[in-house]
């Protein structure tokens, strides 16, 4: 994010508008990803209009995994960052 702050400003608004229709869409894929791995998975015929016990059961628990999941995704991701940040910076703490 550093070399955003050295754009001018104009530029700053649009990477900023960019980056943020970015995690929209990322926000939407994840939720209908969601949406239907879990529907898929527990709602297997539709014999009322309302979900039953276990259904219900089973979404929650779908949900709540699928969540979980992807912050774990999220949390290793930003660990890899950080360590590629710093291999980075030590080889060019090293060429100087």
């Amino acid at each position: 994010m550093e070399a955003v702050q050295n754009l001018p400003p104009h530029q700053q608004q649009e990477f900023m508008k960019h980056l943020e229709q970015m995690q929209l869409k990322d926000s939407l894929v994840m939720y209908n990803t969601l949406v239907t791995r879990c529907f898929d998975g527990c709602v297997s015929s539709f014999r009322s209009k309302t979900l039953d016990k276990s259904e219900t059961s089973c979404l929650e628990n779908c949900a709540a995994r699928y969540i979980k999941m992807t912050q774990r995704v999220g949390l290793r991701f930003a660990e890899h960052q950080a360590m590629q940040q710093k291999k980075a910076a030590d080889a060019a703490a090293g060429q100087m």
